[in-house]
């Protein structure tokens, strides 16, 4: 068995340290919910109810219903200053008979064990309760809850039996208890007389579930006939991106409506975060997936230009040559008038 819990049984100045384990545990036979054409496993997303968006554990509160379709909500910080005994101590709170405590109350059982040095003063309360044929009522916090909870003693061990509170057992509100109905003493002879017939010592291990051994004995024969499905693995697909997306954007409104401003506040043709990751994403992917086309065109690209180069020059050559021939003329008259 593995240790659920520890921490010490307090009583006076007595403190003796423990380790929790449960004392029992449920042997029914647990199925999965499966696709009944491939034998698939079933499974379900956490989704709000409002947006329809599937919500991290992160992101999940407490609710507590007020009615009228409105909801008060608790986080972790609501709950920390919640008055709690110490989660590490059993406080013993007084020693009762044993039959003065009804069944009904009962919920679990767990088995203390003595942890380290503490196995003296553990023996010396288990032989005391023995001798006083009492039960020791204890408060005790398992699982963030304060819980009601009895010590007695089973087979040589201390058993911790938490318990439901008072205001948590339902009375029976029956409508034949205010009925006066009479019981004829033939027949409570009777009943007695049957009862008596049927009275025994009560022996748990002569009891079996029927059920089980029987649904049991069915999967067998399945098995064994190898009526068993082997359902393909099937590697589950990353969230699209577009989700995060959505997310980030109602992320940024809710937080634009805390503050007071209008919804897209920035501007019709002003550019988001939002907006700018979406178009660095696009862009991203652009240049992941252009690859040696982009290459390609790039180069198409650059030849015209350097034809363009080439054919620039013989209009410089031209505009040159014009703006030369005024000085060649100029020097031909001069060279006239000189003769």
């Amino acid at each position: 068995m593995r240790a659920i819990w520890k921490g010490a049984v307090s009583f006076g100045l007595v403190s003796i340290a423990v380790r929790l384990y449960s004392a029992t545990e449920e042997k029914d036979i647990r199925f999965h919910q499966v696709h009944r054409e491939d034998g698939g496993r079933i499974k379900y997303k956490r989704t709000c109810s409002i947006d329809g968006e599937e919500v991290t554990y992160d992101d999940i509160a407490k609710g507590y219903d007020i009615g009228g379709g409105e909801m008060v909500i608790l986080t972790d910080e609501d709950f920390a200053d919640l008055p709690l005994t110490t989660s590490r101590a059993i406080d013993v709170l007084e020693f009762v008979p044993a039959e003065q405590v009804d069944p009904i109350l009962y919920n679990k059982a767990y088995f203390l064990e003595p942890d380290g040095a503490a196995t003296k003063p553990y023996v010396l309360l288990r032989d005391a309760l023995l001798d006083s044929e009492r039960v020791a009522i204890v408060k005790v916090a398992l699982r963030q809850r304060e819980q009601l909870a009895t010590l007695r003693v089973r087979e040589g061990v201390l058993l911790l039996n938490t318990m439901l509170w008072p205001d948590e057992v339902r009375r029976p509100d029956f409508g034949f208890l205010d009925e006066d109905l009479k019981v004829r003493p033939p027949e409570l002879a009777m009943a007695s007389s049957l009862i008596d017939s049927m009275t025994g010592e009560f022996e748990p291990d002569v009891f079996t579930d029927d059920y089980r051994a029987a649904l049991q004995e069915v999967i067998d024969a399945k098995i064994e006939g190898r009526e068993v499905v082997q359902p393909e693995e099937v590697e589950e697909a990353p969230a699209a991106a577009v989700d995060l997306m959505a997310a980030l954007k109602a992320s940024v409104e809710r937080a634009r409506s805390a503050r007071g401003e209008p919804a897209g506040g920035r501007g019709a043709g002003a550019p988001t975060p939002i907006s700018s990751a979406r178009s660095a994403q696009k862009k991203a992917a652009e240049k992941k997936t252009a690859g040696a086309a982009a290459k390609k065109t790039a180069e198409k690209k650059a030849a015209p230009k350097k034809t363009a180069a080439k054919k620039a020059a013989p209009k410089k050559t031209a505009a040159a040559e014009k703006k030369a021939a005024p000085k060649k003329a100029a020097a031909k008259k001069t060279s006239r008038k000189t003769a």
